[in-house]
């Protein structure tokens, strides 16, 4: 019997693996995928999860791998500045910065720092019942008994639907492009992540190592059908984006609708408990996703110093951590909305432009700054 199942292998719950290696918990992670290989796309790794990695002992480790980013600019089509928030001052303040990184490089990292037999590859969760323990039946016809159970297993999170019976994913409205290139970016922007705001549509690009280059291109759902290919939707951007779009080979390029789960009443029972996009995902448009996934292991492990009861720490833990999610859901539904206005765009830039660079920095500090 394990002690701890956590299912799934992601940024979230290899971050959890780490938290609770640090406090001596044995624990199993099961993954759903055959092996974590590069795929995938780019990710913002902001100040917040910088710190948690810090106190990890991977901070160095997750910079060299990525890409130091100090400003992040909203621009218009043509790449002229609505609004930037500078992070230099952040960065001292909390001796971390924002690094941009490919979602596999950070995978790699985090599984490295566990003890390999502690990850199950080709591991997916068909099942799971509770009776004295929680009997987890895997795919492979491999069944697990676990007094303890994370579920880290994503917005459509079997855990989730099958034992707290709940949970409304939403769509946005928006179709998304993402892409990874081998591109010499200009040195101007290579400390900087961009998003350029047109009529119904945005498309964002930062560099996240030496070569590499991630970008995504975002549509309104029902203009979808209008186009036959990405660089017809933005011809009438910057000609670095049809530059950036046209040597990205097509393999290289995903595309999904943007979805959230609508906030859900409990992310517990008893000795089980969802983190991450399970508990509260959210469209990416601040950039928060993983890091609060992130951020919530960091609470757990927190948690853990006080209290010996898992049921304890996930009670403490939902109560600490509710607030903070539901304000970065709400405000990033809000942003992705109001980032995609096809009409009163040029009254929109321009009161965008007169939000002082402090009300950007003390936004930008609400979310970044850990809770305990």
């Amino acid at each position: 019997m394990n002690a701890i199942s956590i299912i799934g292998a992601g940024i979230g719950g290899l971050t959890l693996g780490n938290i609770l290696k640090q406090h001596g918990h044995n624990f199993t992670i099961y993954e759903s995928a055959p092996e974590i290989k590069p795929v995938g796309a780019g990710i913002m790794m902001a100040i917040n999860a910088m710190q948690v990695f810090d106190q990890l002992g991977l901070k160095e480790k997750i910079e060299n791998a990525g890409n130091k980013i100090h400003r992040i600019t909203i621009t218009d089509e043509s790449l002229k500045p609505i609004s930037k928030t500078e992070v230099l001052e952040l960065e001292n303040q909390y001796r971390s910065c924002n690094v941009a990184i490919h979602r596999a490089a950070l995978q790699k990292i985090l599984a490295e720092n566990i003890d390999t037999e502690a990850i199950k590859l080709g591991y997916s969760l068909q099942k799971i019942e509770k009776h004295k323990n929680y009997i987890l039946d895997f795919e492979n016809t491999v069944q697990v008994e676990s007094r303890i159970v994370f579920g880290a297993d994503g917005i459509k999170s079997p855990i989730r639907n099958q034992i707290l019976k709940t949970g409304t994913i939403r769509s946005s409205g928006q179709k998304c492009w993402r892409g990874l290139v081998n591109f010499d970016l200009p040195e101007k922007y290579h400390q900087e992540a961009f998003e350029m705001w047109g009529k119904g549509k945005r498309f964002g690009f930062v560099k996240i190592s030496d070569k590499k280059v991630y970008w995504y291109a975002c549509i309104n759902e029902k203009d979808f059908g209008r186009y036959r290919e990405i660089t017809d939707i933005f011809n009438d951007f910057n000609t670095l984006v049809l530059q950036i779009i046209e040597a990205t080979p097509y393999e290289n390029i995903i595309c999904n609708t943007i979805t959230d789960l609508a906030p859900i009443p409990k992310w517990y029972t008893d000795h089980l408990c969802l983190i991450g996009d399970a508990a509260h995902a959210t469209t990416p448009n601040m950039g928060q996703g993983a890091c609060q996934a992130i951020e919530d292991a960091y609470i757990i492990g927190k948690l853990l110093d006080q209290y010996q009861d898992f049921n304890t720490v996930f009670e403490n833990f939902q109560m600490i951590r509710r607030k903070k999610v539901d304000y970065i859901v709400s405000t990033s539904r809000t942003i992705g909305k109001v980032s995609q206005w096809k009409k009163g765009n040029s009254i929109r830039n321009f009161l965008m432009g007169l939000i002082p660079e402090s009300v950007n920095q003390n936004m930008a500090k609400k979310v970044i700054t850990l809770e305990m």
